[in-house]
């Protein structure tokens, strides 16, 4: 499939080590919220000397009905394409390949009580699509978004997320207050001081998790899970789940948990 050229409509720099930036959208573009697209920048090939695309997965943060498409990124000074990311400005333009991929699908979920999203780091991006659709509220009571980063101010970007979902005007339309309402969001930080301190795979294995929300547990027949976080975190995660005894569902097969596969071996 042709890449396509867009142009940077925002960039916001949330720390030294993070940042977003929303862009154009491809008039043929449509995506399930979850879903992630190849991005990047024409960049010189060392041997040829030539123009090249060099393009890597980004989870779509914004959600499928957003007129433009927004992402999430970490800064890696020596990585290959985000040490020229994180340096873009409005107006620059940015190469999008039109073709969704993805496992953090809702319709990969059989239906529950209950929606878990875990997420760690920047794997909180597919999270922000999916909490801004009006579909999540629609077939769950509860949505937890628990966010696990080292400080606090990586946590910014979701506090943001959410804080604009409950106080926007056209957000509460669009979604319903009832829905919101549904919505809870559990921070914490494994580094900084904050008000929950921990990893949330130790808060679950401890039991902490759910004495806060005054549950008993994860059970199959109520609760469903998103993951998405790094290749230890998303084995972690996952083995928590089918030690609770959820399955890992499919588009095709749909169960009670999926993990953002494209970053999992």
């Amino acid at each position: 499939m042709e890449l396509s050229s867009e142009t940077v409509t925002q960039v916001r720099h949330w720390s030294d080590t993070l940042f977003s930036f929303r862009t154009s959208r491809p008039d043929s573009l449509r995506f399930q919220s979850g879903e992630f697209l190849m991005v990047g920048l024409m960049v010189e090939d060392a041997e040829s000397g030539k123009p090249k695309p060099l393009m890597r997965a980004y989870s779509v943060a914004s959600p499928s009905w957003d007129e433009e498409l927004e992402f999430y990124s970490i800064k890696v000074p020596d990585g290959e394409l985000t040490s020229r990311l994180q340096h873009i400005k409005e107006g620059d333009r940015i190469l999008v390949r039109p073709k969704p991929v993805g496992t953090l699908l809702l319709d990969a979920l059989l239906p529950g009580r209950r929606l878990w999203l875990f997420a760690t780091g920047t794997g909180i991006a597919p999270f922000a699509s999916i909490l801004r659709d009006p579909d999540t509220y629609e077939k769950f009571e509860q949505i937890i978004v628990t966010h696990t980063c080292r400080e606090n101010t990586e946590l910014e970007y979701g506090r943001q997320i959410i804080r604009h979902m409950q106080c926007d005007e056209t957000m509460i339309e669009l979604i319903g207050r009832a829905n919101l309402d549904k919505l809870v969001y559990y921070p914490n930080t494994t580094r900084e001081t904050s008000e929950k301190m921990g990893r949330i795979t130790t808060l679950l294995k401890s039991g902490e998790v759910f004495d806060d929300f005054g549950i008993d547990g994860l059970f199959a027949h109520t609760d469903r899970a998103m993951a998405c976080g790094s290749i230890a975190f998303n084995k972690e995660i996952k083995d928590i789940l089918i030690d609770h005894g959820l399955e890992e569902g499919s588009r095709s097969e749909p169960k009670q948990f999926v993990i953002e596969r494209a970053f999992v071996d």
